[in-house]
């Protein structure tokens, strides 16, 4: 692994060495070991400011501290606001969205490998990796396709042709896949290309897995889209102010700034907030009806007679709480307990895909300003897991990147 990191700093005219059976390698008189350690110790090159001029110049008299507040409340309050733009226009604008997200994640992780694979003037890497991606996203779509929309698919000859003998297919786009890299090898750089063969296909699954898990919970109905991602965005913010006024003790070191404070106020403030959200969304049939196509309309519906989950039920308060807030029944939504789940989830296990983003960012020496959009949504944790006539709701009833890979 150090020896492909000294290569990638090595002059154009120095031709490549394959010492793969030593431990250590010496370039100028300087081992491996001592190369990385230097430049672990290089500093992080701080980007330019880009926030909008227009708020550099209303917040110019606030302290950085302050400024930055100010910064990142307006930033989200304008985010979230375009995210109820997108919500308003329907599951499939939502869609659309998931896809062209997963494809600029996808983009921004090959480039990293580009960068270090390009300077070795090796064929086909880039070319190749779109190619897998469009593989794989052909058999996830396709196998989603067959799924909820299988009446649509037996009407259709091409359709039902297509979805018979999908998986086949699949495969064989795959094998050409396969066959070209072999034959894109080249001599003496065989492990490099082993590497990111590797590095293409653990995108593939960070990235397209979970982008597919996203559109089967839309299909399931918007509800399961929206307040997990919510959650964790509530989580988000929450944190963050906690942090910002009452954080005081370090939560770990792969992310300085992360407070215990703002740890465990970002979750009780999340479990609120989710159950605040499920209650008023369960009672909207366009959020809990799943994506279902109608043969006679030959559109797709999101209108159904709510299940069980999204009816109100009487609870019974245990009698050690009734003395406390002097209420014996309570009224809620079943799907108001799965959201206590969810935003469980968000607030204990979602913060460690920011602190993954953290340490990711480091290793590549892009820990700096603005995060990419790919860290961004890391930050933003997994989310848990076509065409509409209509979305209007009724009312309610720089370095290698091959050390990550443990090389």
């Amino acid at each position: 692994m150090n020896e492909l990191r000294l290569r990638a700093v090595r002059e154009p005219d120095a031709p490549p060495e394959d010492k793969e059976s030593e431990p250590e390698v010496k370039v100028d008189g300087e081992t491996a070991s001592d190369s990385e350690s230097r430049a672990e110790a290089a500093p992080l090159v701080t980007p330019a400011d880009d926030t909008p001029e227009v708020l550099n110049r209303a917040l110019s008299n606030l302290s950085s501290r302050w400024k930055n507040w100010w910064v990142r409340g307006i930033l989200t309050l304008a985010m979230i606001a375009f995210f109820f733009v997108i919500i308003y226009l329907g599951p499939m604008v939502l869609m659309i969205i998931v896809m062209c997200v997963q494809i600029k994640c996808f983009h921004e992780i090959i480039t990293i490998g580009y960068n270090v694979y390009h300077s070795y003037d090796l064929p086909w890497f880039r070319t190749l990796s779109w190619y897998f991606l469009l593989c794989v996203n052909y058999f996830f779509y396709g196998e989603t396709v067959t799924d909820y929309f299988f009446t649509l698919v037996q009407r259709e000859e091409p359709l039902r042709i297509l979805s018979k003998y999908h998986r086949f297919i699949s495969f064989t786009l795959y094998l050409i896949g396969f066959c070209m890299f072999v034959l894109s090898l080249v001599k003496k750089h065989y492990r490099l290309q082993f590497y990111m063969f590797g590095w293409t296909h653990v995108t593939l699954l960070i990235v397209v897995t979970q982008s597919h898990l996203v559109i089967h919970n839309l299909f399931e109905g918007m509800i399961w889209f929206i307040v997990p991602i919510s959650c964790v965005i509530c989580n988000d913010i929450m944190a963050y102010m906690f942090g910002f006024f009452f954080g005081r003790t370090p939560l770990i070191k792969l992310s300085p700034k992360k407070t215990w404070e703002g740890f465990i106020g970002g979750f009780f403030a999340t479990v609120l907030f989710g159950l605040l959200l499920s209650y008023v969304m369960s009672g909207y049939r366009c959020f809990v009806c799943p994506v279902e196509y109608n043969n006679d309309t030959n559109s797709f519906t999101v209108d159904c007679e709510p299940s069980d989950l999204f009816r109100l039920h009487e609870y019974s308060i245990p009698e050690v709480i009734q003395s406390a807030i002097g209420w014996k029944i309570v009224r809620m939504y079943p799907f108001q307990i799965h959201s206590v789940a969810l935003s469980t989830f968000a607030s204990l296990i979602g913060p460690f895909g920011g602190f993954f983003a953290s340490g990711f960012k480091r290793a590549f020496k892009i820990k700096v300003g603005k995060p990419s959009l790919f860290l961004s949504l890391s930050a933003s944790r997994p989310l848990f897991t076509s065409l509409l006539p209509s979305s209007s709701c009724p009312t309610p009833s720089a370095t290698t990147p091959f050390k990550i890979l443990g090389y």
